[in-house]
């Protein structure tokens, strides 16, 4: 059956072409300042203050480090302002027609609706001024004096690009039950968890481009910046995974709906390209990883170079690619595979809750066994690092 009869079947309205691309990229640009942000902090910046590194080396990353997240500020300074278009003018109004400055300031302004705490206008006017300080700060490192201060100013637009996303998760009613809380708190560790992974990748891949302007010696560098990426990438899909799988049960009543409602169609299509960027990510832990740090321990700088800047990297962009195709098919995901079945919402119960703590504790557990068998396998061929 067709996505067409499918939807017509289900009720499904597929969303307006400028729904798709005001959603894909507003979390695009969330990719670029929260990805970028939190990588640059966890991974890049420490990779760059190790002693061992030459200093043109160090430089040269700096440099292209400003340039990335000052244009990750200009596109999520465009995105936040298009994304709160279309949000005043949801299914019913053009999108041309919300792109007015006033009609937007009309729309933050809106009272409160009868039984909510706060206007949901506030919300969103608080959450694109966090995001416009945010955009301000990465914008700031365009001008060559201000790169100076790159540290200051990533670590200072993190916590803001942070709760650009935390804020539109506030309820502006009073919750109900503990379902109206774990479901905007588990969305935002998905959010969260999921522009930190892709957009972590993509910022060391167009980094790695930068090749051609280092020594031969980074790949000492970056041996320790895929590495130190790497823990921060396990934490991202053990959280992604485990919003998931609480969403999936949310939406999804059935393994049948996965491909009898469009919504589970859809969500069946992000399912196999995540799992694919898990794969991708397997590829460089298990295969990659235990060869970069053989070429380290021997102290071959060509083949750690190699590995590091040439072989890395293409399993890097793979999925970035991969990533993107997800955002490209969130938009997509409106409604639930529930309601277009008939089947009744899901309610948590003490059984689920507990269930749900098992599910976490076991992807846990197997997280940390990747982590030890990566290491094992660098042992048991005596490739582990000094």
């Amino acid at each position: 059956m067709s996505f067409v009869h499918l939807a017509a079947a289900a009720g499904y309205t597929t969303p307006a072409l400028s729904r798709i691309l005001t959603k894909s990229g507003y979390f695009l640009g969330l990719c670029g300042a929260v990805g970028s942000t939190v990588t640059y902090a966890a991974a890049v910046r420490p990779a760059l203050r190790a002693p061992q590194n030459e200093p043109a080396d160090a430089a040269a990353l700096r440099r292209r480090m400003s340039l990335y997240l000052a244009w990750a500020g200009v596109v999520l300074l465009v995105a936040g302002y298009f994304e709160l278009a279309a949000r005043r003018a949801g299914r019913s109004k053009p999108l041309g027609d919300s792109l007015a400055p006033g009609r937007l300031w009309d729309f933050l302004r809106a009272p409160a609706a009868k039984g909510t705490w706060v206007a949901q206008g506030t919300v969103y006017l608080v959450q694109n001024a966090v995001l416009l300080l945010a955009s301000a700060v990465l914008v700031a490192l365009f001008v060559p004096r201000v790169r100076r201060h790159l540290d200051v100013l990533a670590l200072t637009a993190l916590p803001l690009a942070l709760a650009g996303t935390l804020v539109a998760g506030i309820p502006v009613t009073a919750p109900k039950d503990a379902d109206h809380v774990l479901d905007p708190l588990l969305d935002q560790v998905h959010i969260v968890s999921g522009t930190v992974w892709v957009g972590g990748l993509a910022l060391l891949a167009t980094l790695a481009a930068a090749r051609g302007r280092l020594s031969e010696n980074a790949g000492v560098l970056w041996a320790d910046l895929w590495r130190r990426f790497s823990l921060v990438a396990l934490v991202c899909v053990g959280a992604v995974l485990t919003s998931g799988l609480w969403m999936g049960w949310k939406h999804v009543g059935g393994i049948s709906q996965l491909w009898t409602t469009t919504y589970g169609t859809f969500l069946l299509v992000k399912v196999a390209l995540v799992l694919s960027m898990v794969v991708a990510g397997g590829v460089n832990q298990f295969w990659l990883m235990p060869r970069i740090a053989r070429a380290r321990r021997a102290d071959s700088a060509a083949s750690l170079l190699d590995l590091t800047l040439r072989h890395f990297p293409r399993v890097v962009w793979l999925e970035v690619a991969l990533g993107v195709g997800v955002l490209a098919v969130v938009p997509f995901l409106s409604g639930s595979a529930r309601s277009q079945a008939g089947s009744p919402p899901a309610v948590s119960s003490g059984g689920i809750l507990a269930v749900g703590v098992l599910l976490v504790l076991t992807l846990a557990a197997s997280l940390y066994i990747t982590v030890r068998t990566s290491d094992a396998l660098s042992r048991r061929s005596g490739l582990a690092t000094p």
